[in-house]
């Protein structure tokens, strides 16, 4: 970023490549649309390439720009209530006006998306995220800010603005509900996931 707020566009490219997907994911499950969020990570990325010129280092770059994502998140909470939503289900690729074209996270490499989740089967993916849906919002982004962007718990406090100790007990509220909602299942690359997450 620093780079960038000095003048190197391709370190922009560079921080597009290393944050979009977990961003998105994040985007994702907060507002169960993928159209919107793709329009949402857009949002985010301008808001980095305009306040470029004001970021200063006195945090991760990872920690500020999930700030910025989760207050796009809360504003979109308070509008979500007028109206409706697309399924969590829908495709990818659909995007008014746009026809077949790919989508913007079509276009990102996933290499920083965890391999124990990319593994498993669209069945058992549709029921883990289903049940990540369900948790209530303090938990949810706690547990996607540390499984999908691999933050600190003191980083995802500061961002949330949460003590954290806090933190720590929404990701073992979270992953109790988890736990139990899966119980039936209980993948053991699921399980190793959730435990790296907690402790890692």
């Amino acid at each position: 970023m620093d780079e960038f707020r000095l003048g190197d566009s391709d370190a922009f490219e560079v921080l597009v490549t290393r944050h979009s997907r977990g961003l998105y994911n994040f985007l994702l499950r907060s507002v169960h649309a993928p159209a919107r969020a793709e329009e949402l990570l857009q949002e985010v990325l301008l808001r980095v390439i305009r306040s470029k010129d004001r970021y200063r280092r006195s945090a991760r770059f990872t920690t500020w720009v999930y700030t910025i994502a989760r207050n796009l998140c809360v504003d979109e909470s308070r509008r979500a209530r007028f109206r409706d939503h697309e399924s969590l289900d829908a495709p990818l690729r659909r995007r008014a006006g746009h026809g077949n074209a790919p989508s913007l996270l079509a276009t990102i490499p996933s290499d920083d998306l965890p391999l124990e989740l990319m593994a498993q089967s669209p069945r058992l993916r549709a029921r883990i995220n289903g049940a990540v849906l369900r948790l209530p919002a303090d938990q949810r982004e706690v547990f996607l800010m540390r499984l999908m962007a691999g933050m600190s718990f003191r980083e995802i406090g500061e961002t949330v603005g949460a003590p954290e100790n806090t933190v720590k007990s929404r990701m073992r509220y979270a992953l109790d509900k988890l736990r139990e909602e899966l119980a039936d299942l209980r993948p053991v690359a699921i399980g190793d996931a959730m435990e790296e997450a907690a402790h890692g």
